[in-house]
């Protein structure tokens, strides 16, 4: 193991990449959202989710941005694992920066899927893209009204988020700050009480855009 790498509390050994830089020149940004329902807006009327909002407030500057929502309803995170290798590539071609977003974890525990396990998933994501120049972003999961589901979303959640700061890739922690919110809660009640409506989506994208977005697509100047 050289000085610098460290093995990961789930047994996988990484080596820390260097902060992603924006390439010199015109800048064309290949963005691609990888995920369960929640990615794909289940649940919202509007039919934005959270990932058109975080898209549609991202100021672009002189840089060009192309979006790809690439959620799918009921993927967990062994699912993301290995369609973003396939779905990805053919997104990114032609595109001077290549960058991933990957927000899983609900499905994991609906499934009854190990917190180890879903901790590996993700490490597998982040290290793999690392390791071919992909600038990733983490967006954690979300509270449902069941307290014994939270219960397990909360350990995945600080899983996640450890996980991310070994990599020093950015992670949104979407369970703290929603779990007793009284918009958020209501949001689920009025639908099925795990995903929620327009206003839920909207919470959810205001922490993604407040959680270092910019700052990661370098975007903030």
């Amino acid at each position: 193991m050289s000085s610098d790498a460290r093995p990961d509390a789930a047994g996988l050994e990484f080596t820390p990449s260097a902060d992603f830089q924006a390439h010199d020149g015109p800048r064309d940004i290949g963005l691609c959202f990888v995920g369960d329902g929640f990615v794909a807006g289940y649940g919202d009327p509007k039919a934005l989710g959270w990932v058109s909002r975080v898209v549609g407030r991202t100021p672009t500057h002189d840089a060009t941005l192309t979006s790809y929502n690439l959620g799918v309803r009921g993927s967990g995170s062994a699912d993301a694992m290995n369609r973003w290798r396939v779905e990805c590539p053919p997104r990114w071609e032609g595109r001077s920066e290549r960058r991933l977003v990957v927000a899983t974890g609900a499905e994991d525990v609906a499934q009854g899927v190990t917190t180890a396990r879903s901790r590996l998933n993700l490490a597998n994501i982040l290290d793999e893209a690392s390791s071919t120049g992909v600038a990733s972003f983490v967006v954690g999961p979300t509270p449902t009204l069941d307290h014994e589901v939270n219960d397990k979303l909360r350990v995945l959640a600080e899983a996640q988020a450890d996980v991310c700061q070994r990599r020093r890739v950015p992670f949104v922690d979407c369970f703290t700050p929603l779990v007793a919110h009284d918009q958020w809660q209501s949001d689920l009640a009025a639908g099925d009480t795990i995903h929620p409506g327009q206003a839920g989506y909207g919470l959810i994208a205001w922490l993604v855009l407040n959680g270092g977005w910019q700052q990661w697509l370098h975007l903030d100047s």
